[in-house]
């Protein structure tokens, strides 16, 4: 796994072994910052790209004459920390080099733009009179990163505590981070330009970029499938630039895994189930057919028992309210005399004549005067003015 070590630089660090403490002087060197090109790439990762990207890893960590010393694994799923929705992504190497134990291990919680909101970086040598272990933990919180390192070795214990702003660290990735952000860039591409901030070796915060590599075939298990390559490079102030070389599968699993200069290498052994993009295709369209009820059966059939149906209910209506047919007479005679061009018209100005407002009496005896304030667009009064 890549080394991410502890950045000191805005506060003193001190060493300790009893009763001694020790003060380091601070750096003065400007501050690293990320290209525009890499903040725009982080900013135009769709939460649904990572949908696809959710999935575990699993490297056999071999020597350079091929002997299994560890294995290395990488998980990532959605969880949620401080009630935000984002990935939890946690990585483990552990083994053994010449006899000595050795590993790291990473759990952090990332945002769905790759933004690290808290994170445990741990790593350890465990030599046989003189013990390494190195722990981080970086947290963001009230808009400022705050990064604690204890580093012990030996009997030595070194203590650092830093805090550094928020846009001081834009376009930093975290190991956790940057373990999603490959699989990103296998499936969305690598831009040029793309420099980000990153941890060196002597804990300085520093440029790390990315870069492509050829194609090339790789044999897993008994297939040779063509893996694509990212180099990542962290370019140290102070010392030979730090860089590693990973290579994927089309869909984004890891198939293989080299610092360069380390003696050993993470292969993939067996290939693992494919991940097939997702693409929301556009729904099929099919073309709209005339609807023909008469002719189909089982609608001609509804057609008909609805038809029976209201029969019966106007009739039950009708049979309940015999005046109806008293209302209905009148009105027909009435529509008979007069004979009026415009029917609907007619009949409203008719029916009318029984709202409470309208005027008193005889339909017949007043079948020249309006029986309420006309509509000033209707024909039948027009009519009747004409005439």
């Amino acid at each position: 796994m890549d080394s991410k070590p502890m950045q000191i630089g805005q506060t003193e660090e001190s060493l300790t072994s009893g009763d001694e403490n020790m003060s380091v002087p601070l750096s003065a060197d400007p501050p690293a910052m990320a290209s525009e090109e890499a903040l725009q790439y982080l900013q135009s990762i769709a939460p649904e790209e990572l949908g696809e990207l959710l999935f575990t890893d699993s490297l056999v960590t071999t020597s350079d004459t091929g002997k299994e010393l560890g294995e290395f694994t990488v998980s990532i799923e959605l969880t949620r920390h401080s009630g935000q929705e984002c990935l939890l992504i946690h990585a483990n190497s552990h083994g053994a080099i010449d006899n000595v134990p050795m590993g790291t291990s990473v759990t952090a919680y990332v945002s769905k733009k790759l933004q690290t909101l808290e994170q445990t970086h741990h790593e350890y040598v465990k030599l046989e009179d003189n013990h390494l272990d190195k722990k981080t933990y970086i947290v963001l919180q009230d808009g400022h990163y705050v990064i604690n390192r204890v580093i012990t070795q030996g009997e030595q214990v070194q203590r650092s505590d830093q805090t550094y702003s928020l846009e001081s660290m834009k376009g930093f990735i975290s190991e956790g981070s940057n373990l999603m952000l490959q699989r990103v860039m296998v499936r969305k591409g690598i831009a040029d330009n793309l420099t980000f901030l990153s941890f060196d070796p002597d804990a300085v915060l520093c440029k790390a970029t990315y870069q492509p590599l050829e194609e090339r075939p790789q044999k897993v298990g008994e297939n040779e499938v063509v893996v694509m390559g990212i180099e990542r490079t962290v370019h140290s102030k102070s010392d030979m630039p730090t860089i590693w070389q990973t290579y994927f599968i089309s869909d984004g699993h890891l198939s293989s895994r080299v610092q360069i200069g380390s003696p050993v290498t993470m292969r993939l052994l067996r290939m693992p189930p494919t991940i097939f993009r997702d693409d929301k295709a556009e729904p099929t369209k099919f073309p709209k057919k005339p609807l023909n009820w008469e002719e189909d059966m089982q609608l001609y059939s509804k057609f008909l028992d609805r038809k029976e149906e209201l029969k019966g209910d106007h009739a039950t209506y009708m049979k309940h309210h015999p005046e109806l047919k008293a209302l209905l007479a009148d009105f027909l005679q009435f529509l008979l005399l007069r004979k009026p061009e415009d029917v609907v018209a007619f009949a409203a100005d008719y029916f009318t004549a029984f709202s409470p407002s309208s005027i008193s009496g005889s339909a017949y005896a007043t079948s020249k005067e309006a029986r309420y304030a006309p509509r000033p667009n209707s024909p039948f009064k027009k009519q009747d003015e004409q005439s």
